[in-house]
Protein backbone atom coordinates (compact mmCIF):
# COMPACT_ATOMS: atom_id res chain seq x y z
CA UNK A 1 0.00 0.00 0.00
CA UNK A 2 1.26 3.43 -0.91
CA UNK A 3 0.68 6.16 1.71
CA UNK A 4 0.77 9.85 0.80
CA UNK A 5 0.72 12.56 3.45
CA UNK A 6 -1.44 15.56 2.65
CA UNK A 7 -1.10 19.21 3.60
CA UNK A 8 -3.60 18.62 6.41
CA UNK A 9 -1.88 17.03 9.44
CA UNK A 10 -3.11 13.50 10.02
CA UNK A 11 -5.12 13.23 6.79
CA UNK A 12 -3.64 10.47 4.63
CA UNK A 13 -4.23 9.46 1.02
CA UNK A 14 -3.90 5.69 0.61
CA UNK A 15 -3.41 3.64 -2.53
CA UNK A 16 -4.03 -0.03 -1.69
CA UNK A 17 -2.37 -2.64 -3.89
CA UNK A 18 -4.70 -4.08 -6.49
CA UNK A 19 -4.21 -7.31 -8.41
CA UNK A 20 -5.78 -7.15 -11.84
CA UNK A 21 -6.10 -9.87 -14.47
CA UNK A 22 -8.56 -11.04 -17.11
CA UNK A 23 -11.08 -12.01 -14.41
CA UNK A 24 -11.16 -8.57 -12.81
CA UNK A 25 -9.58 -7.00 -9.72
CA UNK A 26 -8.79 -8.10 -6.18
CA UNK A 27 -7.70 -5.72 -3.45
CA UNK A 28 -7.61 -5.71 0.30
CA UNK A 29 -9.66 -2.69 1.39
CA UNK A 30 -8.75 -2.95 5.07
CA UNK A 31 -6.33 -4.94 7.21
CA UNK A 32 -5.98 -3.72 10.81
CA UNK A 33 -2.30 -4.68 11.11
CA UNK A 34 -1.21 -3.06 7.84
CA UNK A 35 -3.15 0.11 8.52
CA UNK A 36 -1.72 0.31 12.05
CA UNK A 37 1.78 0.14 10.52
CA UNK A 38 1.07 3.38 8.64
CA UNK A 39 -0.39 5.13 11.69
CA UNK A 40 -4.10 4.30 11.43
CA UNK A 41 -4.69 2.47 14.70
CA UNK A 42 -8.41 3.14 14.75
CA UNK A 43 -11.03 0.72 15.96
CA UNK A 44 -13.82 0.93 13.41
CA UNK A 45 -17.32 0.43 14.81
CA UNK A 46 -19.66 1.36 11.95
CA UNK A 47 -19.58 1.02 8.15
CA UNK A 48 -21.73 3.23 5.91
CA UNK A 49 -22.63 3.23 2.24
CA UNK A 50 -24.31 6.04 0.35
CA UNK A 51 -25.45 5.91 -3.25
CA UNK A 52 -25.91 9.29 -4.86
CA UNK A 53 -26.69 10.70 -8.29
CA UNK A 54 -24.66 13.22 -10.29
CA UNK A 55 -24.63 16.70 -8.77
CA UNK A 56 -25.41 15.52 -5.24
CA UNK A 57 -23.34 17.23 -2.57
CA UNK A 58 -23.24 15.66 0.89
CA UNK A 59 -21.55 17.69 3.60
CA UNK A 60 -19.73 19.24 5.16
CA UNK A 61 -20.42 16.87 8.09
CA UNK A 62 -18.86 16.13 11.47
CA UNK A 63 -19.85 15.01 14.94
CA UNK A 64 -19.08 16.87 18.16
CA UNK A 65 -18.89 15.34 20.65
CA UNK A 66 -18.36 11.75 19.47
CA UNK A 67 -15.95 12.78 16.72
CA UNK A 68 -15.62 10.19 13.98
CA UNK A 69 -12.47 9.16 12.18
CA UNK A 70 -13.38 7.98 8.68
CA UNK A 71 -11.70 5.78 6.11
CA UNK A 72 -13.51 6.65 2.87
CA UNK A 73 -13.51 5.06 -0.57
CA UNK A 74 -15.59 5.20 -3.75
CA UNK A 75 -16.79 1.75 -4.90
CA UNK A 76 -18.41 2.91 -8.14
CA UNK A 77 -18.30 6.26 -9.91
CA UNK A 78 -16.31 9.40 -9.12
CA UNK A 79 -16.56 12.11 -6.46
CA UNK A 80 -14.80 15.32 -5.53
CA UNK A 81 -13.99 14.77 -1.87
CA UNK A 82 -13.32 17.61 0.61
CA UNK A 83 -11.90 17.64 4.13
CA UNK A 84 -11.73 20.79 6.33
CA UNK A 85 -9.69 21.17 9.53
CA UNK A 86 -12.20 22.52 12.08
CA UNK A 87 -10.22 21.90 15.28
CA UNK A 88 -10.19 25.11 17.34
CA UNK A 89 -6.55 26.05 17.99
CA UNK A 90 -5.14 23.94 15.13
CA UNK A 91 -2.38 25.58 13.07
CA UNK A 92 -4.34 24.36 10.01
CA UNK A 93 -7.76 25.60 11.23
CA UNK A 94 -10.03 26.44 8.29
CA UNK A 95 -7.70 24.91 5.69
CA UNK A 96 -9.21 22.34 3.36
CA UNK A 97 -8.14 19.62 0.96
CA UNK A 98 -10.06 18.62 -2.16
CA UNK A 99 -9.29 15.63 -4.37
CA UNK A 100 -10.91 13.15 -6.69
CA UNK A 101 -11.75 9.66 -5.45
CA UNK A 102 -13.04 7.08 -7.89
CA UNK A 103 -13.59 3.40 -8.42
CA UNK A 104 -10.88 3.64 -11.09
CA UNK A 105 -8.13 5.21 -8.96
CA UNK A 106 -9.09 3.00 -5.96
CA UNK A 107 -7.78 5.59 -3.53
CA UNK A 108 -8.84 5.79 0.10
CA UNK A 109 -8.71 8.81 2.37
CA UNK A 110 -8.13 8.61 6.12
CA UNK A 111 -9.84 11.50 7.92
CA UNK A 112 -9.13 11.69 11.66
CA UNK A 113 -11.70 13.07 14.12
CA UNK A 114 -11.79 16.86 14.15
CA UNK A 115 -12.31 17.38 10.43
CA UNK A 116 -15.49 18.19 8.50
CA UNK A 117 -16.05 16.04 5.42
CA UNK A 118 -18.14 16.24 2.28
CA UNK A 119 -18.24 15.11 -1.31
CA UNK A 120 -19.86 15.96 -4.62
CA UNK A 121 -20.77 13.29 -7.19
CA UNK A 122 -19.18 13.83 -10.60
CA UNK A 123 -20.31 10.62 -12.34
CA UNK A 124 -23.89 9.61 -13.19
CA UNK A 125 -23.99 7.72 -9.89
CA UNK A 126 -21.52 6.95 -7.11
CA UNK A 127 -21.36 4.41 -4.30
CA UNK A 128 -19.41 5.92 -1.40
CA UNK A 129 -18.24 3.61 1.39
CA UNK A 130 -16.76 4.63 4.72
CA UNK A 131 -15.66 3.05 7.95
CA UNK A 132 -16.19 5.11 11.14
CA UNK A 133 -14.45 5.09 14.51
CA UNK A 134 -17.61 6.06 16.40
CA UNK A 135 -21.28 5.35 15.80
CA UNK A 136 -23.69 7.94 14.47
CA UNK A 137 -25.08 10.01 17.35
CA UNK A 138 -28.02 12.19 16.18
CA UNK A 139 -27.55 14.77 18.97
CA UNK A 140 -23.88 15.22 17.96
CA UNK A 141 -24.59 15.53 14.22
CA UNK A 142 -23.16 18.82 12.92
CA UNK A 143 -22.45 20.47 9.61
CA UNK A 144 -20.92 23.47 7.88
CA UNK A 145 -22.26 25.37 4.90
CA UNK A 146 -20.91 23.73 1.74
CA UNK A 147 -20.28 27.09 0.02
CA UNK A 148 -18.98 29.08 3.00
CA UNK A 149 -17.24 32.07 1.35
CA UNK A 150 -14.54 32.06 4.04
CA UNK A 151 -13.53 28.54 2.99
CA UNK A 152 -13.87 29.29 -0.76
CA UNK A 153 -13.95 25.64 -1.80
CA UNK A 154 -14.12 25.43 -5.61
CA UNK A 155 -16.82 22.76 -5.81
CA UNK A 156 -17.31 21.44 -9.36
CA UNK A 157 -21.04 22.23 -9.20
CA UNK A 158 -22.84 25.55 -8.67
CA UNK A 159 -26.35 24.28 -7.90
CA UNK A 160 -25.92 20.94 -6.15
CA UNK A 161 -28.62 18.58 -4.94
CA UNK A 162 -28.59 19.18 -1.17
CA UNK A 163 -30.47 17.91 1.84
CA UNK A 164 -32.43 20.60 3.74
CA UNK A 165 -29.98 20.12 6.65
CA UNK A 166 -26.93 20.78 4.43
CA UNK A 167 -28.57 23.79 2.76
CA UNK A 168 -29.19 25.39 6.18
CA UNK A 169 -25.82 24.58 7.80
CA UNK A 170 -23.88 27.45 9.41
CA UNK A 171 -20.66 28.98 8.17
CA UNK A 172 -17.49 27.93 9.99
CA UNK A 173 -17.26 31.28 11.81
CA UNK A 174 -20.84 30.81 13.10
CA UNK A 175 -20.59 27.12 14.07
CA UNK A 176 -21.85 26.83 17.65
CA UNK A 177 -19.77 23.71 18.46
CA UNK A 178 -16.34 22.75 17.13
CA UNK A 179 -13.81 20.17 18.32
CA UNK A 180 -10.64 21.25 20.15
CA UNK A 181 -7.18 20.72 18.72
CA UNK A 182 -5.19 18.24 20.78
CA UNK A 183 -1.47 17.93 20.12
Amino acid sequence: MKVLETELPGVLLLEPRAFEDARGVFMEVFHAGRYAEVGIRAAFVQDNLSRSVKGTLRGLHFQEPHGQGKLVQVLSGTVYDVVVDIRRGSPAFGRWLGLELSAENRRQLWIPPGFAHGFCVLSERADFFYKCTDVYVPTADRGLLWNDPDLAIPWPVTSPLLSPKDAAAPRLKDAPVLPLYER
